[in-house]
């Protein structure tokens, strides 16, 4: 995902997908609580390479990004998780 594209929201969301605390963020990142408040409060926006430590870690976790011009039904960007494959012995 191009870091212009994240938005307050998705990093909520994909949050909420990981059961992620703002702390548990922030300790994945080194990204401070105020930086990561603030952006999803629609305050600030972090620095591009803040941006990209998030997303990084979300990515990592399995957290995948719908950009707002993604092809579904509604339209807007979105989160989701990764659908995991099964392991063949």
């Amino acid at each position: 995902m191009q870091n212009d594209n994240f938005t307050p929201e998705q990093c909520r969301a994909a949050r909420g997908l990981l059961g992620w605390s703002i702390g548990d963020l922030c300790e994945r990142t080194g990204t401070t609580r105020k930086t990561v408040s603030d952006f999803e409060n629609g305050k600030t926006a972090p620095q591009p390479r803040t941006v990209r430590d998030i997303l990084d870690a979300f990515e990592k976790a399995g957290v995948e990004f719908i950009g707002r011009n993604a092809p579904s039904l509604t339209g807007g960007p979105g989160v989701r998780l990764k659908s995991i494959e099964p392991q063949h012995a």
